[in-house]
């Protein structure tokens, strides 16, 4: 492996096995929003929950009909965007984020799409649509993963059937499906699951009265700031698997994880 592949691979390690949003906040002011958690009432947790459904469904609608809004901008001028729409929702607690989060579900999204091209992805395929999705479920952990699913490729192998069987039926029906298959309400359940972890800790963060006075638009910075971090990642770690081999780069990978190791050697691009 190159120089440059070994350090952007390192990157993409840092970014994809540290993606809590909570700590970002924690460590931006000061303050557990675990311990914040506890003061959310349950029927916000189930419509967080609704919502992070219905945002996942926007977001596979918009990247399999190819709906996204196209600024081909720097990240910073996503960021900016984003920014602009947690501002203009102002900041009345739960009820601005169940109003203003689809309008930065499609800033992000077009954020995420916008980094796949940059790392060489074809966003016409199938593969590479389903790769964008994706990224709302590895910025998150859902509660009920255990211990082996806690890293990267553990998160990509929980969703590795739900994306496979979605993407069959994606290529077999293409753009224009009516109702909902099962395979794609599967896929939306599982991707839903873990973007409303995140989306509970920015709930959550809008009743802590330091993050409130700060407005709508820091907390659209950080979010949208966490899913462009673990979104370079990811699609790094695609474009790396593609020049040398899905094998080759998780075993870089994994050695990340246990310095003292010795790495593998990888003998170059796939034929």
């Amino acid at each position: 492996m190159t120089d440059e592949d070994l350090i952007a691979l390192q990157a993409a390690f840092e970014a994809l096995e540290h993606p809590s949003f909570a700590a970002r906040l924690n460590h931006v002011v000061g303050i557990p929003v675990e311990s914040a958690l506890k003061l959310l009432p349950p029927k916000w947790n189930r419509r967080i929950h609704r919502v992070a459904d219905s945002c996942v469904k926007l977001a596979l609608k918009g990247v399999i009909r190819q709906r996204v809004v196209n600024i081909r901008v720097a990240d910073r001028g996503h960021k900016m965007v984003a920014m602009a729409v947690g501002a203009a929702g102002g900041f009345m607690g739960g009820v601005t984020l169940l109003m203003e989060l689809p309008m930065t579900t499609t800033v992000m999204l077009s954020s995420i799409t916008e980094i796949a091209r940059r790392e060489g992805e074809d966003l016409e395929s199938v593969e590479a649509q389903m790769a964008c999705l994706e990224i709302f479920a590895l910025g998150g952990r859902s509660p009920e993963d255990d211990a082996a699913e806690t890293g990267y490729y553990g998160a990509r192998l929980a969703l590795e059937a739900p994306i496979a069987e979605a993407a069959r039926y994606l290529s077999a029906a293409g753009s224009a499906w009516r109702g909902h298959p099962p395979a794609l309400v599967q896929v939306v359940d599982v991707v839903a699951r873990r973007f409303g972890v995140v989306l509970t800790e920015k709930a959550t963060a809008q009743i802590i009265p330091v993050i409130g006075a700060l407005g709508g638009a820091f907390l659209n910075k950080l979010f949208i700031e966490h899913f462009q971090r673990i979104a370079r990642g990811h699609f790094t770690i695609r474009r790396l698997e593609r020049k040398y081999s899905p094998d080759s780069i998780q075993m870089a990978y994994e050695a990340l994880k246990a310095p003292s190791r010795e790495r593998p050697f990888l003998s170059g691009p796939r034929p």
